[in-house]
Order: structure tokens, then sequence, then C-alpha cells
């Protein structure tokens, strides 16, 4: 068993209504990073105020701290945590054969959505008060498909998938180090290395997907992932540096 990182809190409750609201309540008296992991969520949110399913036996949790750099550099932790979750699998499975990102914040595991990861934050221009990452993970029950959104992928379980038992603390115990190696990389090297190593796991690299924004729909070629993390897609018209969508293969 990988050590816990030094300096980070952990904490295990036995219900909450989300991870991420136990965040913010705790963010004004943090004194380092801490794990917040909940056996039970009574009110689980997915991104854009998305229902989240989290039956028993499903790992939800949250990485609070409050980083100092520029709030467009704290949310380059969401591939931070990408990483991490692929490292934790690989470790829990003794594989790492079937897993892959997903841009912006899924990891998959044979085509099928395994994990989500929800930013949350709140501060003014001058810097932010608390950044949240919020983490689900399938590892015992996988939602049934009318559970999500049409055109989704279909939601698996670490248990189905590879016979895998994995408690919700036994899997903080291997994410909270694999986050803290690549936190540590973060924070001395930059963006670049996390960049690379993102790509190196990528689903659908330079193959025909297509990313929803709020206004626009695009299909073309994943070409990259550029140094401010936006998704780059070459379409037959042009190519595009997308921040924010909703992606579909």
């Amino acid at each position: 068993m990988v050590a816990w990182p030094h300096g980070v809190g952990r904490r295990v409750l036995a219900e909450v209504d989300s991870t991420n609201a136990e965040a913010a309540r705790i963010a004004p008296n943090l004194t380092g990073p801490e794990w917040i992991l909940a056996l039970r969520q009574t009110a689980a949110r997915g991104r854009r105020g998305r229902a989240w399913t989290n039956p028993q036996g499903n790992f939800a949790a949250t990485l609070v701290m409050r980083p100092t750099e520029s709030p467009d550099q704290v949310a380059l932790r969401s591939f931070v945590a990408s990483l991490a979750l692929y490292d934790a699998f690989v470790a829990a499975t003794g594989r790492a054969e079937g897993f892959t990102l997903k841009w912006p914040n899924d990891v998959l595991l044979n085509g099928g959505k395994l994990a989500g990861i929800l930013l949350e934050s709140a501060g003014s221009a001058a810097g932010l008060s608390y950044f949240a990452i919020g983490i689900g993970v399938n590892l015992a029950q996988a939602p049934s498909p009318d559970q999500v959104e049409p055109q989704a992928l279909r939601p698996v379980s670490l248990l189905s998938e590879t016979g895998a038992e994995v408690t919700p603390e036994e899997f903080l115990d291997l994410l909270a180090p694999a986050y803290a190696r690549y936190e540590a990389q973060f924070t001395t090297y930059g963006f670049a290395p996390i960049r690379t190593a993102w790509l190196d796991r990528a689903a659908k690299l330079g193959e025909v997907i297509t990313a929803r924004t709020a206004r626009d729909e695009f299909t073309g070629t994943f070409e990259t992932v550029d140094e401010a993390g936006n998704l780059v897609l070459t379409t037959a018209k042009s190519r595009h540096a997308i921040p924010a969508a909703e992606v579909f293969f």
C-alpha cells in the first residue's frame, strides 16, 4: 500500500448531501488540501447541474484546496485528476488495457463511462477562495442506460468489466497518492508533461468526434489538446480550439 500523501487531510463521512457541497462548507477553515469521501450522498450532482446516480459501494469524493494560480491554470487540474484516476484504476486491477481518458472530464473502460469529474470553485478576480475536484466512480454498480442522457456513452462499473472488488476507502487510498504525484509534477513543471501524459491515454485521438457547445456543434478530427487545455478539432472548413463542450462519439 502506497503511503497517504503528507499534509493532505482525509475525511470519511457515512452520509452527506454532496461532497462538493461539504467542500464549500469546510473551505474557509482549511489548513491544507483535504479529501472528503462520502459512503452515501443524498443530493449528488454531475456536470451542468445534472443528477448523479451513486449506488451503494460506488465512489464519491472531493479534493478541496486553496490554490494560488490564476483560475485558468487551476482548472487544468482536471487533467491532473484524470491521470490520477487512470493510475488508481491500473493499481486496483493490475491492468491498463481498456482504460482511456475522454475530454474533458471522464474516464472510460472498454468504451463505457466509468468515472466523471466535476470542478467547482468560488472567488473573485483577485483569486479563488477554494477549488473542489469532485470525482464519481462506478466501482460496484453502473446506472442503467435509461438514467443517462440520450447519446451518452453507456455506463460501466469496475466490478462488471474487470471483476475487481474495491471498496470506496480502498480506492481513495490508491487515488490520493496518485493525485499527489501528478500535483507535484504540475506545480513543478507546469501543464506540458501533464498534457503529454494525458494525450498518451486519450480516447479517440486522431478520430472523428462531435463537440457540442452551448451555441454550436462541430464534427471533425480530434487533433490534440492545446497548451490551454482546449479541445482542438479539425473540420472540413477550419480548425477549432474549443474550451468547453460535450463530446460525443
